[in-house]
């Protein structure tokens, strides 16, 4: 029985070892990334972080949606809300904003979406209103951080020169000339 034991030990050692090297050659692999491709991973993350947060939400009581989200941008961007952010940034109508955000910016973005999602989930949150405050509290508190840190305020993170839709349409198109 204890030979077992070391088996089983052993093969969890060697599993463990095997996920950290891969993990660190994820690491490696996205610093290696341009700040372009950076975006468009941290985009990708950050519209399946959105579809999972609704998720969430709606099951703890939320119905308008909008408001909800715009509660986590007000606490992050200091009071702006999505359409504040658009307007900022000088988008075009119906422009996604994400489209039109660098790396750190969907980052923390993401974290944001990460912690109220826990939270709903944690605290068993069934009402909207409460849902719609934590929200605002969990965006207030990550740019508390980023301040107490010496980071860069979101809405004061440059604009990129290019959406990612446009990017994305530039490389279908060199994709297509390719003979």
């Amino acid at each position: 029985m204890e030979m077992l034991g070391k088996k089983v030990i052993a093969l969890a050692q060697t599993y463990f070892a095997i996920q950290t090297r891969k993990q660190e050659l994820t690491e490696q692999k996205y610093r290696n990334l341009t700040e372009d491709e950076k975006r468009l991973y941290q985009r990708n993350l950050t519209k399946k972080g959105n579809y999972s947060l609704n998720k969430t939400a709606k099951k703890a009581g939320v119905k308008n949606f909008d408001k909800f989200h715009n509660a986590g941008y007000k606490g992050l961007y200091n009071g702006e809300t999505a359409g504040d952010i658009a307007r900022r940034k000088e988008l075009r109508y119906r422009e996604d904003i994400l489209d039109n955000m660098g790396s750190d910016e969907l980052i923390a973005k993401l974290f944001r979406i990460s912690q109220i999602e826990q939270k709903l989930k944690i605290d068993n949150i069934k009402e909207e209103f409460e849902s719609c405050v934590i929200h605002f509290n969990i965006g207030k508190n990550i740019r508390e951080v980023i301040a107490k840190n010496g980071g860069t305020m979101p809405e004061d993170l440059p604009t990129p020169e290019k959406s990612l839709k446009e990017i994305e349409k530039e490389n279908k198109n060199k994709l297509l000339k390719v003979d």
